[in-house]
């Protein structure tokens, strides 16, 4: 692909996407790796209302979710007034559009890596418990290698809902051109400028290009992990 295929400013949302997505991969996936853990294995009191929260932003419309970070995260939000003097700043920010990317993918993750985890016969487990292995030794032992396939396909999935997300973003952190402009806020600009259908249309091939290496990325990495495994 030519450099001067798209302009500066195209490249900046694009480059913007990838450090976005990544990030929110990146940060979210312990979390989802033990909320799922946590969903398939453990029986504890609000574990139904875990689920659902888990599971909220795709029910949500994305402008509510939004509102809602911008609410609990924002520079006078309920958690953001006390991390601004940390100097943790999400609202208007590119950290903020990797929360919002990171919330709104979040159920894909956990949704991918708990079915693995299910698909796990327990008397493994138990029969690592057994010879007096503890709980963190039998999962960093047993469990993770048999479900690091869906770890993977549940970090590619959020990753490739996190190169899409718009509706959250652009509510929590505006439509900054170099700043928080992504790919899909990019896109959007430009479908409601007269005359900027082509540079639309190349960043849209730019996403469906991004979207379809994510996937034969995952497929690859899923395949070596479960011939390791099945080695």
């Amino acid at each position: 692909m030519p450099p001067d295929w798209l302009s500066p400013e195209e490249w900046q949302a694009v480059a913007l996407s990838l450090k976005v997505s990544g990030w929110a991969v990146l940060c979210s996936l312990p979390l989802g790796v033990l909320t799922a853990h946590a969903l398939a294995r453990w029986r504890f009191p609000g574990r139904q209302a875990l689920n659902m929260l888990v599971h909220l932003p795709l029910i949500l419309p994305p402008v509510v979710t939004g509102y809602l970070l911008l609410l609990a995260f924002g520079r006078q939000g309920a958690i953001g007034q006390w991390l601004e003097p940390l100097g943790v700043v999400f609202a208007f920010r590119w950290t903020g559009a990797a929360l919002a990317a990171a919330v709104m993918a979040f159920p894909l993750m956990v949704r991918a890596i708990r079915l693995s985890i299910e698909a796990v016969d327990p008397r493994l487990e138990q029969a690592a418990a057994t010879l007096g292995a503890s709980r963190p030794w039998v999962f960093l032992t047993v469990t993770l290698p048999l479900i690091l396939p869906g770890v993977l396909a549940g970090s590619v999935l959020a990753f490739a809902k996190a190169m899409g997300e718009f509706g959250a973003t652009i509510t929590f952190v505006s439509n900054i051109p170099g700043q928080t402009q992504t790919l899909p806020s990019a896109i959007y600009t430009r479908l409601q400028v007269p005359g900027a259908e082509a540079q639309a249309g190349r960043l849209v091939l730019v996403a469906i290009g991004v979207s379809m290496a994510a996937l034969l990325l995952s497929e690859w990495l899923a395949r070596a992990a479960a011939r390791r495994v099945g080695a």
